[in-house]
């Protein structure tokens, strides 16, 4: 049973609008625009993914502009902020490890891993995006809407992709196939759609 628009999966609570809400990002549209919002926040960071990127920041390097390699050997790549852990942002705009291809904003990180060059894809909360964690005696997942992604949320329809869906390698990424089994389970037996 779903209480206040909540699915329980486990010990985990799920907004229903992650299984409801259709969403593909299209980059030739939006352009990047996750990696590029202005915000004075950078991406969230665990406190052990900070030692997994210092160990390949050499190499994430090579994908980045003078101007980012710059503010990364200056100031570092994450600052704390009211108790969390963030990527620093260019001019609060662009995530440190960004670059360009093509005018598309692109994870240097993620280039990295793409490229067989590291094991470490990007940090979850980049890879989780537009889903967002929230801990309240427990994760709770929730979408996280910007008008940004207004061309992801019309290719997910056109191509009758949901988030839940499209954040498939995230989710498993972070709680196990076991468990987004589970949740697709559960959203299957149950009817979400309004």
């Amino acid at each position: 049973m779903y209480v206040n628009n909540l699915i329980p999966v486990e010990d985990v609570l799920i907004r229903t609008e992650i299984a409801e809400i259709s969403f593909a990002c299209d980059l030739k549209k939006c352009k990047g625009a996750c990696c590029t919002i202005e915000s004075e926040y950078g991406a969230p960071l665990l406190k052990e993914e900070i030692g997994q990127i210092e160990s390949i920041l050499d190499i994430i390097k090579e994908y980045l502009t003078k101007k980012h390699r710059l503010e990364i050997e200056d100031n570092g790549f994450y600052e704390s902020k009211d108790d969390e852990l963030l990527t620093l942002s260019i001019e609060n705009k662009a995530c440190v490890f960004v670059f360009f291809e093509k005018s598309v904003a692109k994870c240097s990180i993620e280039k990295a891993f793409i490229d067989g060059k590291t094991k470490f894809r990007k940090p979850l909360s980049c890879h989780l995006f537009p889903i967002r964690v929230s801990r309240f005696g427990g994760d709770v997942l929730r979408f996280e809407k910007f008008k940004e992604c207004s061309p992801a949320l019309e290719n997910g329809a056109k191509n009758s992709i949901k988030l839940v869906d499209f954040c498939k390698d995230s989710l498993e990424r972070l709680y196990g196939k076991k468990w987004y089994s589970k949740l697709k389970e559960t959203i299957g037996i149950k009817n979400v759609n309004t």
